[in-house]
């Protein structure tokens, strides 16, 4: 059950798992790389890394409050997961955070019963998997494989579902199934006792190793008329996409903002390798060593762009959760344009490193063979953009250049947040307040050094390239149907995304000098982070001035040096 740990707050706990996992690099650590990369190697779970997450309760942080968890806020789920997606993403997503994706959407429709059984399952120490995935149809879950009919008062499955992790030991399966042959009420949700299936009817089919996450249990089940009962269903009958494109908002935030976790580490192991390589007899001169620091330099920055994005998100589920659908898909949909992208670019740092598969650097390799299945499936680039597609015809119209700048809280990490409430998700709003940022923080930038100068001058091509966006998108309207054609709009939500990462720097930046983080609150890594985003807008920006580039390594270097994570929270870290 719940151990005396929930007690404290989410900083306090993550501070405490963090130093419970210990230094990874010293080999005698039972939860350090060595064990760590040698169940990998093996394709099997990491034991010791479970039993540790066990006796530190984690299970508790997936179930809500009110059923007896820890879970009160998602921000705090996310501070108290990223030291284990630090450690191993595989160990992560293997040991809890598909259980919390399943119980999501028993939190978001189940019925008090189904609520309570469940949250009893997780607090006791058991596992539930989710069955999304449609790997015949490219994981589009509403072209589900497994259908389910009326028969004696419940229903009657029959299909397989290949791809699920956890199903192996899972004591709760949330499934999606085909109950109508058509429309939006297609689908509907199951909560399901594997245990209790009849094994002649659902039978288990064999387990894939896949390359990314080799030690989950990724397995399938193949119905046959198998039989469950009618309360089994998560909500009312037909209600699966709805409640899968609710559940999905929540999901798709968390996930991606965990992933900063890993790249966390590689980032720092790219730093290590760089500074040891320096003194075995590289000039400080030497072409090599600056594109070295080049590399990681733009790596922190890019770390933090992203991570800017990362907390307004998760913030907005709790402030703002009306507009979460364009958010949570913006930033998902950033997870293998930016991260994904920074890690093969810390790659080059390493060289031949990079084949490693021990010690510090064998778990760089690892981390860039996991990080990109977080975004595979339901939750892929062309499935965010497909979100967020729709909505812009409607934002361009009503919403951009119109809203008031949202509240203070919305960028200020750590600042209480009010209780959930998921009756106010909803798929689209036609509302998106993050944006007035840009221009509201262009208009309002003070100062006379390089880096405030630097600063403005990029928040004001940036305001320039929205309101080049929004005609783009109204011309398109006045030319077609209110729904963009997805090849040009593809590209449209694109740029909109990026527009939407350098507003959450804005506001990072502008509400951190009224106290805070006093890096936070210099311009410097504010203007380089709105210099990536203007060169991958295709503007051409004039150089940074040497200032930003400096204050910006300082700060990488000083938090290699002092344990600080690189991320917007700057908490210690071990190793």
């Amino acid at each position: 059950m719940v151990t005396p740990l929930a007690v404290g707050d989410a900083r306090a706990r993550a501070a405490g798992l963090e130093f419970a996992l210990g230094d990874p690099a010293d080999p005698a650590n039972p939860v350090g790389y060595a064990p760590l990369l040698a169940a990998d190697r093996a394709a099997e779970r990491f034991a010791r890394g479970e039993e540790l997450l066990d006796d530190r309760g984690v299970f508790a942080e997936f179930v809500p409050t009110e059923l007896g968890g820890r879970l009160d806020s998602y921000e705090n789920l996310v501070a108290v997961l990223r030291p284990v997606f630090r450690r191993d993403v595989g160990l992560a997503m293997g040991y809890g955070t598909m259980s919390w994706m399943a119980a999501s959407d028993v939190w978001l429709a189940g019925t008090e019963e189904q609520r309570e059984w469940l949250a009893g399952l997780l607090l006791s120490g058991g596992k539930a998997a989710i069955a999304q995935h449609e790997t015949a149809h490219s994981n589009h879950y509403v072209r589900s494989q497994v259908t389910a009919r009326p028969s004696d008062g419940g229903l009657l499955l029959s299909g397989a579902k290949p791809l699920i992790n956890n199903l192996e030991r899972a004591g709760a399966l949330v499934l999606f199934c085909r109950t109508d042959t058509a429309g939006s009420r297609s689908h509907s949700a199951l909560l399901v006792d594997p245990g209790a299936l009849p094994r002649d009817r659902a039978v288990p089919l064999p387990r894939h190793v896949t390359v990314g996450l080799r030690g989950c249990r990724f397995a399938g089940i193949d119905f046959d008329d198998c039989p469950v009962p009618a309360s089994a269903l998560l909500g009312p009958l037909g209600s699966g996409v709805t409640t899968a494109l609710r559940s999905f908002q929540i999901s798709r935030t968390v996930i991606a903002a965990l992933a900063v976790g890993a790249v966390d580490t590689v980032l720092r192991t790219a730093v290590g390798f760089e500074r040891s390589e320096r003194p075995g007899g590289r000039s400080a001169l030497d072409p090599d060593a600056d594109r070295a620091s080049a590399a990681t330099t733009g790596a922190f920055v890019d770390l933090l762009l992203y991570d800017s994005l990362a907390v307004v998100a998760t913030r907005t589920l709790h402030l703002l959760p009306e507009q979460t659908s364009v958010y949570s898909a913006a930033l998902k949909y950033l997870l293998p344009k930016l991260l994904t992208e920074t890690m093969y670019t810390l790659s080059t740092v390493l060289g031949s490193g990079i084949y490693s598969r021990e010690g510090t650097l064998g778990i760089f390799q690892k981390h860039i063979r996991d990080v990109p299945v977080l975004s595979l499936g339901h939750a892929g680039s062309a499935a965010c953009q497909a979100t967020i597609l729709p909505q812009l015809s409607r934002l361009a119209r009503s919403s951009w250049f119109r809203e008031e700048v949202p509240p203070a809280s919305l960028f200020r990490a750590w600042e209480p947040l009010p209780a959930l409430e998921p009756e106010r998700l909803r798929l689209a709003s036609g509302r998106d307040a993050l944006s007035a940022c840009l221009p509201a923080v262009a208009s309002d930038i003070r100062g006379h050094g390089p880096a405030e100068q630097a600063l403005a001058s990029l928040a004001g091509v940036l305001v320039r390239e929205f309101h080049d966006l929004r005609d783009r998108v109204r011309a398109l309207e006045s030319d077609g149907p209110p729904v963009l054609f997805p090849a040009a709009g593809f590209a449209l939500v694109d740029r909109y995304v990026l527009l939407l990462a350098a507003s959450a720097v804005l506001g990072v930046w502008r509400y951190a000098r009224e106290g805070g983080d006093p890096f936070l609150a210099d311009a410097s890594w504010a203007a380089a982070a709105l210099h990536v985003v203007a060169r991958r807008l295709g503007a051409r920006p004039p150089a940074l001035p040497p200032e930003c580039e400096r204050h910006v390594r300082h700060e990488m270097l000083l938090r290699f040096g002092a344990q600080l994570s690189f991320d917007l929270y700057n908490t210690p870290v071990c190793g």
